[in-house]
C-alpha cells in the first residue's frame, strides 16, 4: 500500500473535541516530519497514536497545543471550539490551559506536592486558600493519588516514586481544568505496577476528559484506547476504532506493524 493512501475515521461535528486539517510540520523550513494530517478526536475518549520511532506521532501531538512553535513551521488548521488555534493571534498560554500536556518523563517542580498543584493557579492570581485547597484535593483524587499523599502535601514532590510523580503531573495538568489532555508516552519510564495504576487513572478520567496519547506499547494501546491512529514516515496511514486496528486493519502497512513484521 502506498503510504499516502490512508483510511481515516471521521465523527459528527458535535462529537469532536479537537481536529486537524492538513497539518504539516517542517523543521528548519526544510525537513518535513508530518504530511497533511487530518484527524478528529471524539469527546470523552482515549486515542492512541502508534508507529515506529520517527513516524511523526510525537511531532503531531506536540503541535496540538503549539509546543512546536519555536522549533518548527506548522501549516494547516488545528480546530478547537470552532477556532483555528494554529493562527498567530491565538493566546498560547490560554490555549494550554484548555489543552494540557503530560510528558514522557515525570517532571514535577522542585516544590511541595501542594505547590506543584497550585503553582499555575497562583500565577494566574488565585489567592483563596480554601478554594486552592479544594482544587488540590480534587485534582489529586482525579489522578488517583490523594490517598497516597494526603498526609504529606507539604513534602517535596521529588520524594515521590516515579509513578506517583507522573500521576502528580497529571493532577497538576487537571488543576487548571483542561478539556483535552495530551500524553507523550506517559508510562515509558515507569515500572509495570506504576504503569497499571497510571492506565487505571486514565480510564477513570475518560468520562470527563478527551485524551490523545502517544505510545510505543501495543498492549497498552489495545488495553486503554478507544481509537488508534497509525503513523508511518510522517503520514497518517490508518485511523479507526482500536478494536478494528488491532483485529481487522484495512491497510497492509498497519497489519504488518501490528503483527510485528514491519519493515
Amino acid at each position: 500500500m502506498d503510504i499516502k493512501e490512508s483510511y481515516v475515521k471521521t465523527f459528527p461535528k458535535d462529537e469532536v473535541a479537537l481536529s486537524t486539517d492538513n497539518l504539516s510540520v517542517l523543521y528548519g523550513g526544510k525537513v518535513q516530519k508530518l504530511f497533511d494530517a487530518s484527524l478528529s478526536f471524539k469527546k470523552n475518549t482515549i486515542t492512541a497514536l502508534i508507529g515506529a520511532s520517527g513516524s511523526g506521532k510525537s511531532t503531531f501531538l506536540r503541535s496540538l497545543n503549539r509546543m512546536n512553535d519555536k522549533v518548527a513551521t506548522i501549516n494547516g488548521k488545528i480546530m478547537f471550539h470552532g477556532l483555528d488555534v494554529n493562527k498567530p493571534n491565538i493566546n498560547v498560554y490560554e490555549l494550554r490551559k484548555s489543552i494540557g500536556m503530560v510528558f514522557q518523563r515525570p517532571n514535577p517542580f522542585p516544590k511541595s506536592i501542594r505547590e506543584n498543584i497550585i503553582y499555575a493557579l497562583k500565577a494566574d492570581g488565585q489567592t483563596d486558600k480554601q478554594e486552592l485547597d479544594r482544587i488540590v484535593e480534587e485534582s489529586l483524587r482525579a489522578a488517583a493519588l490523594w490517598d497516597e499523599v494526603k498526609d504529606k502535601l507539604d513534602k517535596s514532590a521529588l520524594a515521590l516514586s516515579g509513578g506517583q510523580q507522573q500521576r502528580l503531573c497529571i493532577a497538576r495538568a487537571l488543576a487548571v481544568k483542561p478539556e483535552i489532555l495530551l500524553l507523550d508516552e506517559p508510562a515509558s519510564a515507569l515500572d509495570p505496577v506504576s504503569t497499571s495504576k497510571l492506565e487505571d487513572t486514565l480510564k477513570q478520567l475518560r468520562s470527563e476528559y478527551t485524551m490523545v496519547m502517544v505510545t510505543h506499547n501495543m498492549q497498552q494501546a489495545s488495553r486503554i484506547s478507544d481509537y488508534t491512529a497509525f503513523f508511518h514516515l510522517g503520514h497518517v496511514v490508518e485511523y479507526d476504532s482500536t478494536a478494528n486496528i488491532f483485529t481487522n486493519p484495512k491497510g497492509s502497512l498497519t497489519e504488518d506493524y501490528i503483527q510485528g513484521s514491519f519493515g
